[in-house]
Protein backbone atom coordinates (compact mmCIF):
# COMPACT_ATOMS: atom_id res chain seq x y z
CA UNK A 1 0.00 0.00 0.00
CA UNK A 2 1.74 3.19 -0.60
CA UNK A 3 1.96 6.41 1.49
CA UNK A 4 2.35 10.06 0.67
CA UNK A 5 3.65 12.11 3.06
CA UNK A 6 1.33 14.96 3.84
CA UNK A 7 3.09 17.77 6.20
CA UNK A 8 4.87 14.65 7.67
CA UNK A 9 2.37 12.14 8.30
CA UNK A 10 2.67 9.10 6.28
CA UNK A 11 -1.17 8.66 4.36
CA UNK A 12 -2.18 5.67 2.87
CA UNK A 13 -3.35 6.23 -0.88
CA UNK A 14 -6.52 3.59 0.05
CA UNK A 15 -9.68 2.90 -0.64
CA UNK A 16 -12.70 1.74 2.42
CA UNK A 17 -12.19 -1.81 -0.20
CA UNK A 18 -8.28 -1.56 0.42
CA UNK A 19 -8.28 -0.73 4.04
CA UNK A 20 -11.13 -3.09 5.58
CA UNK A 21 -8.67 -5.71 3.50
CA UNK A 22 -5.43 -4.78 5.15
CA UNK A 23 -7.33 -4.98 8.62
CA UNK A 24 -9.02 -8.57 7.96
CA UNK A 25 -5.54 -9.60 7.19
CA UNK A 26 -3.80 -7.83 9.82
CA UNK A 27 -6.30 -8.86 12.39
CA UNK A 28 -6.31 -12.59 11.19
CA UNK A 29 -3.33 -13.61 12.04
CA UNK A 30 -1.88 -10.08 14.75
CA UNK A 31 0.81 -11.45 16.78
CA UNK A 32 0.50 -7.89 18.27
CA UNK A 33 -1.21 -4.96 18.36
CA UNK A 34 -1.83 -2.53 15.03
CA UNK A 35 -2.86 0.51 15.02
CA UNK A 36 -5.19 2.38 12.60
CA UNK A 37 -5.89 6.25 12.39
CA UNK A 38 -8.58 7.63 10.11
CA UNK A 39 -6.98 11.01 9.70
CA UNK A 40 -8.35 14.91 9.10
CA UNK A 41 -6.57 18.09 9.22
CA UNK A 42 -6.79 18.23 12.72
CA UNK A 43 -4.94 15.30 13.25
CA UNK A 44 -2.11 15.65 10.39
CA UNK A 45 -1.85 19.50 11.56
CA UNK A 46 -1.45 18.08 15.24
CA UNK A 47 0.96 15.88 14.51
CA UNK A 48 3.27 18.05 12.87
CA UNK A 49 2.81 21.04 15.32
CA UNK A 50 2.85 18.68 18.63
CA UNK A 51 6.03 16.54 19.15
CA UNK A 52 4.81 14.36 21.44
CA UNK A 53 1.22 13.78 19.50
CA UNK A 54 4.14 13.68 16.53
CA UNK A 55 5.69 11.07 18.28
CA UNK A 56 2.21 8.84 18.98
CA UNK A 57 1.05 9.11 15.72
CA UNK A 58 4.87 7.76 14.24
CA UNK A 59 3.44 4.49 15.78
CA UNK A 60 0.61 3.72 13.88
CA UNK A 61 0.66 1.48 11.35
CA UNK A 62 -1.99 2.05 9.15
CA UNK A 63 -3.31 5.82 8.67
CA UNK A 64 -5.74 6.65 5.93
CA UNK A 65 -7.12 9.85 4.40
CA UNK A 66 -10.51 11.22 6.38
CA UNK A 67 -10.65 14.28 5.58
CA UNK A 68 -10.74 15.48 1.55
CA UNK A 69 -8.14 17.81 1.98
CA UNK A 70 -5.65 15.23 3.09
CA UNK A 71 -7.03 12.97 -0.35
CA UNK A 72 -6.61 16.39 -2.62
CA UNK A 73 -2.71 16.53 -0.72
CA UNK A 74 -2.38 12.98 -1.31
CA UNK A 75 -3.45 13.16 -5.14
CA UNK A 76 -1.21 15.64 -5.99
CA UNK A 77 1.59 13.31 -5.55
CA UNK A 78 0.06 10.47 -8.02
CA UNK A 79 -0.65 10.05 -11.07
CA UNK A 80 -3.80 10.44 -12.66
CA UNK A 81 -4.52 6.92 -12.70
CA UNK A 82 -3.72 6.61 -8.97
CA UNK A 83 -5.81 8.88 -7.79
CA UNK A 84 -8.51 8.77 -5.16
CA UNK A 85 -11.98 9.67 -5.75
CA UNK A 86 -13.51 9.70 -1.84
CA UNK A 87 -11.88 9.81 1.27
CA UNK A 88 -11.63 6.84 4.04
CA UNK A 89 -13.95 8.17 6.74
CA UNK A 90 -13.31 7.14 9.94
CA UNK A 91 -16.94 6.32 11.03
CA UNK A 92 -17.72 4.90 7.53
CA UNK A 93 -14.82 2.56 7.54
CA UNK A 94 -15.98 1.49 11.34
CA UNK A 95 -19.64 0.30 8.96
CA UNK A 96 -17.88 -1.37 6.01
CA UNK A 97 -15.24 -3.61 8.76
CA UNK A 98 -18.20 -4.64 10.72
CA UNK A 99 -20.06 -5.44 7.27
CA UNK A 100 -16.95 -7.40 6.03
CA UNK A 101 -17.08 -9.57 9.52
CA UNK A 102 -20.57 -10.83 9.10
CA UNK A 103 -20.84 -14.29 9.60
CA UNK A 104 -16.86 -14.46 10.34
CA UNK A 105 -16.24 -15.73 13.23
CA UNK A 106 -11.98 -15.04 13.06
CA UNK A 107 -13.24 -11.50 13.40
CA UNK A 108 -14.97 -10.34 17.45
CA UNK A 109 -15.11 -6.69 17.99
CA UNK A 110 -14.67 -4.69 21.28
CA UNK A 111 -15.80 -1.37 21.71
CA UNK A 112 -13.67 0.74 23.98
CA UNK A 113 -14.96 4.51 25.66
CA UNK A 114 -17.87 6.60 25.95
CA UNK A 115 -20.58 6.35 28.06
CA UNK A 116 -22.26 3.06 29.24
CA UNK A 117 -25.36 4.44 27.64
CA UNK A 118 -23.94 5.07 23.91
CA UNK A 119 -22.24 1.95 24.16
CA UNK A 120 -25.83 0.25 24.54
CA UNK A 121 -26.98 1.91 21.96
CA UNK A 122 -23.95 0.84 19.94
CA UNK A 123 -24.74 -3.06 20.82
CA UNK A 124 -28.72 -2.36 19.69
CA UNK A 125 -28.00 -0.77 15.97
CA UNK A 126 -25.13 -2.83 15.47
CA UNK A 127 -27.22 -5.81 16.23
CA UNK A 128 -29.81 -4.56 13.62
CA UNK A 129 -27.64 -3.60 11.19
CA UNK A 130 -24.91 -6.44 11.03
CA UNK A 131 -26.57 -9.44 12.61
CA UNK A 132 -23.85 -11.81 11.87
CA UNK A 133 -21.13 -9.60 13.27
CA UNK A 134 -19.52 -10.40 16.57
CA UNK A 135 -19.51 -7.94 19.17
CA UNK A 136 -17.06 -9.40 21.62
CA UNK A 137 -17.00 -7.23 24.36
CA UNK A 138 -17.63 -3.53 25.76
CA UNK A 139 -16.36 -1.65 28.28
CA UNK A 140 -16.96 2.36 29.51
CA UNK A 141 -14.06 3.49 31.22
CA UNK A 142 -14.29 5.95 33.86
CA UNK A 143 -14.43 9.31 33.15
CA UNK A 144 -11.78 12.11 34.74
CA UNK A 145 -8.15 10.23 36.60
CA UNK A 146 -8.17 6.46 35.89
CA UNK A 147 -7.36 4.49 39.16
CA UNK A 148 -3.83 2.53 39.09
CA UNK A 149 -5.54 -0.90 38.30
CA UNK A 150 -7.82 0.62 35.43
CA UNK A 151 -5.11 -0.28 32.03
CA UNK A 152 -4.87 -3.92 33.84
CA UNK A 153 -9.09 -3.95 33.71
CA UNK A 154 -8.89 -2.87 30.13
CA UNK A 155 -6.63 -5.44 29.12
CA UNK A 156 -8.22 -8.61 30.54
CA UNK A 157 -11.69 -7.46 29.43
CA UNK A 158 -10.21 -7.69 25.58
CA UNK A 159 -8.11 -10.59 26.06
CA UNK A 160 -11.30 -12.71 27.48
CA UNK A 161 -13.31 -11.49 25.13
CA UNK A 162 -11.11 -12.66 22.17
CA UNK A 163 -11.71 -9.36 20.31
CA UNK A 164 -9.32 -9.04 17.67
CA UNK A 165 -10.60 -5.23 16.16
CA UNK A 166 -11.05 -3.11 18.87
CA UNK A 167 -12.57 0.12 18.49
CA UNK A 168 -11.28 2.99 20.90
CA UNK A 169 -13.54 6.07 21.73
CA UNK A 170 -11.79 8.13 23.95
CA UNK A 171 -11.71 11.76 22.03
CA UNK A 172 -8.70 12.65 20.08
CA UNK A 173 -5.61 13.18 20.89
CA UNK A 174 -6.56 10.85 24.48
CA UNK A 175 -7.39 7.69 22.27
CA UNK A 176 -4.17 7.80 20.15
CA UNK A 177 -1.67 8.36 22.86
CA UNK A 178 -3.57 6.05 24.84
CA UNK A 179 -3.11 3.23 22.29
CA UNK A 180 0.35 4.32 21.02
CA UNK A 181 1.73 4.32 24.61
CA UNK A 182 0.55 0.90 25.67
CA UNK A 183 0.84 -0.47 21.92
CA UNK A 184 3.53 -3.22 23.38
CA UNK A 185 1.21 -4.24 26.09
CA UNK A 186 -1.59 -5.01 24.37
CA UNK A 187 -3.44 -7.72 23.68
CA UNK A 188 -3.19 -9.03 19.74
CA UNK A 189 -5.41 -7.24 17.33
CA UNK A 190 -6.20 -3.80 15.37
CA UNK A 191 -6.83 -0.72 17.39
CA UNK A 192 -8.97 2.23 16.03
CA UNK A 193 -8.65 5.77 16.85
CA UNK A 194 -12.46 6.24 16.19
CA UNK A 195 -13.08 9.62 17.77
CA UNK A 196 -16.65 10.84 17.36
CA UNK A 197 -17.94 7.80 15.78
CA UNK A 198 -19.37 6.25 18.70
CA UNK A 199 -21.45 9.46 18.86
CA UNK A 200 -22.38 9.79 15.17
CA UNK A 201 -23.38 5.80 15.09
CA UNK A 202 -25.21 6.11 18.47
CA UNK A 203 -27.76 8.89 17.00
CA UNK A 204 -26.55 11.48 19.63
CA UNK A 205 -24.39 13.67 17.57
CA UNK A 206 -25.44 14.12 13.88
CA UNK A 207 -23.28 13.80 10.89
CA UNK A 208 -22.83 16.45 8.62
CA UNK A 209 -24.87 16.00 5.11
CA UNK A 210 -23.14 14.37 1.81
CA UNK A 211 -22.24 17.11 -0.03
CA UNK A 212 -20.71 19.19 2.92
CA UNK A 213 -18.25 16.11 3.09
CA UNK A 214 -17.48 15.06 -0.40
CA UNK A 215 -16.86 18.90 -0.09
CA UNK A 216 -14.89 18.56 2.25
CA UNK A 217 -16.80 20.94 4.23
CA UNK A 218 -17.44 18.87 7.58
CA UNK A 219 -15.74 20.83 9.66
CA UNK A 220 -17.79 23.62 8.81
CA UNK A 221 -21.26 21.97 9.39
CA UNK A 222 -20.15 20.49 12.82
CA UNK A 223 -18.45 23.86 13.68
CA UNK A 224 -22.23 25.20 13.12
CA UNK A 225 -23.52 22.38 15.16
CA UNK A 226 -20.95 22.99 18.03
CA UNK A 227 -19.40 26.52 17.89
CA UNK A 228 -18.35 26.78 21.88
CA UNK A 229 -15.95 23.50 21.99
CA UNK A 230 -14.90 23.19 18.14
CA UNK A 231 -14.12 27.16 16.67
CA UNK A 232 -10.63 27.63 18.39
CA UNK A 233 -9.98 23.36 17.45
CA UNK A 234 -10.74 24.18 13.24
CA UNK A 235 -9.49 27.81 13.31
CA UNK A 236 -6.15 26.71 14.55
CA UNK A 237 -5.57 23.31 12.91
CA UNK A 238 -7.02 24.02 9.96
CA UNK A 239 -4.68 27.06 9.55
CA UNK A 240 -1.79 25.27 10.48
CA UNK A 241 -2.22 22.32 8.27
CA UNK A 242 -2.39 24.93 5.04
CA UNK A 243 0.39 26.92 6.73
CA UNK A 244 2.28 23.38 6.54
CA UNK A 245 1.61 22.32 3.02
CA UNK A 246 1.90 25.22 0.97
CA UNK A 247 5.27 25.53 3.13
CA UNK A 248 6.55 21.88 2.19
CA UNK A 249 5.39 22.67 -1.40
CA UNK A 250 7.49 25.94 -1.69
CA UNK A 251 10.49 23.93 -0.44
CA UNK A 252 10.06 21.26 -2.90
Amino acid sequence: MKRIPIIGLPVAATTYAGAVAWILETAAKAGRAFAVEAANTHVAALARHDPDFGTTMARFDLIVPDGMPLVWAVNASLPEAERLTDRVYGPTLMLETLKATQGQPAFRHFLLGGKESTLAKLESSFATRFPGAAIAGTYSPPFGEWPPDEFDRIVARIRQSGANLIWVGMGCPKQEHWIARHKDLLPPGVYFGIGAAFAFHAGEVRQSPPLFQKLGMEWAYRLAMEPRRLFRRYFTYNSLFIYHLLRDAMRD
